[in-house]
């Protein structure tokens, strides 16, 4: 039975969890709010929970302004929707050979995917092998492909999850039945593997969504515009408010159709790249405790 004492650290329990829950939503409720605040107001006053004057300006400027944000917006989910896949087949299948360490050379693999993680080219030499050998630059594959594509953390998630929690038994009674290593693969491992391989693709996705560096170093504005992602307009809005406000004016009847927000816009459009990820979340949630569990135990 549950006593007195159980019932009453059940309770403080909870009342913990709720509070450091609510602490992690205040910001984004802020940052809606603020959204929705008055841009002479909040240029004032600040931001505040409870303003005293609400505008719809900041939104009304991404719709008028929705050829190049929501060009961006697309762009920034055809990334993390290429990236994240590429970014798991990769993983899964260089976890799945390094995590046969009877087969000659695995172990020698595995130290260098480790010596990755302790040292790196340096950022000069990773610019121009990607610039001058691999011409990424002005690309699509600017924002794929540097740095995000394969991280050595996530195989090594990968690599843990297949050596603890699926038994090797499976896949010799498979063999014995006549499989190869990639019927094993396909029709065993990756369907025991879903809540890893939800866990890394949740991280990964993440990471391309939210990536502003790789446009920062490997997008031009003369050549790669076309390839900015939601981040790279709000960063490039943050460094520079005062030129877009001139591209604003210029545009026609944009100054006198829509008053330009300069310190709302920069939140409302952050609002609208934080939404799918707001969404997405709670769907993977079980999947992404479980698997960061699972995969971090060690052997």
């Amino acid at each position: 039975m549950r006593t007195g004492e159980y019932r009453v650290t059940q309770i403080i329990t909870n009342v913990i969890c709720g509070l450091f829950a609510l602490l992690a939503l205040l910001p984004f409720i802020l940052l809606i709010v603020a959204s929705f605040t008055d841009n002479d107001w909040a240029s004032v006053n600040g931001f505040t929970f409870f303003p005293k004057e609400w505008s719809i300006s900041a939104y009304q400027y991404i719709a008028a302004k929705w050829g190049m944000i929501g060009r961006a917006y697309l762009m920034t989910i055809l990334v993390t929707l290429v990236g994240t896949l590429l970014c798991l087949v990769i993983s899964l299948l260089f976890a799945y050979g390094i995590s046969k360490q009877h087969i000659p050379g695995m172990r020698a693999i595995s130290f260098l995917l480790i010596f990755t993680m302790l040292f790196n080219g340096g950022l000069v030499s990773t610019y121009y092998c990607y610039t001058q050998i691999f011409h990424i630059k002005d690309t699509f594959w600017a924002l794929i492909l540097p740095n995000m594509m394969m991280n050595a953390f996530n195989v090594i998630l990968i690599r843990n999850y297949y050596i603890n929690s699926i038994p090797a038994s499976l896949e010799e009674a498979a063999r014995i039945d006549g499989a190869k290593e990639f019927r094993i693969l396909f029709s065993i491992v990756i369907p025991l593997s879903k809540p890893i391989l939800a866990t890394v693709g949740l991280m990964t996705a993440l990471g391309y969504w939210n990536d502003w560096m790789n446009g920062l170093y490997y997008l031009t504005a003369r050549g790669g515009a076309k390839y900015y992602t939601i981040q790279i307009i709000l960063n490039n809005i943050t460094e520079n408010i005062q030129s877009l406000a001139a591209a604003a004016t210029r545009s026609s009847g944009m100054a006198t159709m829509v008053p330009f927000p300069s310190t709302t816009i920069r939140l409302a459009i952050a609002v609208i790249g934080i939404l799918p990820i707001l969404i997405i979340y709670p769907c993977f949630q079980r999947y992404f405790v479980k698997g960061i569990t699972l995969g971090g135990v060690k052997e």
